[in-house]
């Protein structure tokens, strides 16, 4: 998910653009806190692991003033996100600064298909820089009847199968994504499909959930749940009608629109596979 500042190259100050690293988790974390986002210092961590070249900041009065980071899949598919800005540093161009410096670096890796979930608001920004929309998705929210998985505190692998399943509906090899989210909580498996989920600061995270078919989520879904009051964010693909009318029986309710946009090749893998994205700022 990405948050822009409107600023013009004559309003930049003279920030020092650098890596994101592990050491500025906690000054991460104040800014998508501050933004109202459900990343936690675990999921900035995550970034800083799985990207960490191309994870970046700009340093602005000894304080990291905005972030952004590009998660690149099998060298052929990029995904921006966690496009902040500080509000003492907004408005000179820093977010616009950030995301034309990750657009450098895809295309110096030869990636051909970059892609980001936009806001409303972030739509027209995107489009300048040569993002066109290819589909819509929607955040629902919801407590029961979905509440807190059991967890033996051991990390189960992701099967073959899954990664095989995972590449056809994503469209890429992301498997390092996978296992590394798969230590986060114990993962619901199953021949035809998987769920991964973690903790946020707002709520619990569904996703990425890949199944063959709705009779297969559905299964994912219903026996490993308690009862709990937990809160619970699940991002799907508007194109994946069967994940939409599997959140609305479970009690979800949608919470807001966003648009998935995309920078060069259309590259995308079977949506009817894909009943939960890994998040905004994964894809």
């Amino acid at each position: 998910m990405l948050e822009t500042d409107q600023g013009g190259a004559g309003q930049r100050t003279n920030g020092f653009l650098r890596r994101l690293t592990a050491a500025d988790i906690p000054s991460a974390i104040q800014l998508s806190t501050a933004a109202g986002w459900n990343q936690t210092p675990e999921d900035w961590r995550m970034l800083t692991q799985i990207a960490p070249e191309t994870c970046f900041a700009i340093e602005c009065d000894g304080v990291v003033a905005a972030t952004t980071t590009l998660v690149c899949y099998a060298g052929q598919m990029a995904w921006v996100g966690m496009v902040l800005t500080s509000a003492n540093f907004q408005r000179r161009g820093f977010a616009t600064r950030l995301v034309e410096h990750a657009l450098e670096c895809a295309a110096s890796l030869g990636i051909q298909s970059v892609k980001l979930d936009a806001t409303e608001q972030g739509l027209p920004v995107y489009e300048r820089f040569g993002f066109r929309v290819e589909q819509e998705i929607q955040r629902w929210s919801g407590a029961k009847p979905l509440p807190h998985p059991r967890s033996d505190g051991r990390s189960k692998p992701i099967a073959d199968l899954d990664l095989k399943l995972d590449q056809t509906a994503f469209g890429v090899d992301r498997s390092p994504l996978l296992r590394i989210l798969s230590r986060h909580a114990e993962p619901c498996l199953d021949a035809e499909g998987f769920l991964l989920w973690r903790s946020g600061t707002r709520a619990a995270y569904i996703g990425p959930f890949v199944a063959r078919n709705r009779e297969t989520a559905d299964r994912l879904l219903r026996p490993r749940f308690d009862t709990d009051d937990a809160i619970w964010f699940w991002d799907i693909l508007s194109s994946n009608s069967d994940a939409v009318s599997l959140a609305a029986e479970f009690g979800f309710k949608p919470q807001r629109t966003l648009m998935r946009m995309v920078r060069g090749v259309d590259l995308r893998g079977n949506d009817a596979l894909n009943y939960g994205i890994a998040g905004f700022e994964l894809g």
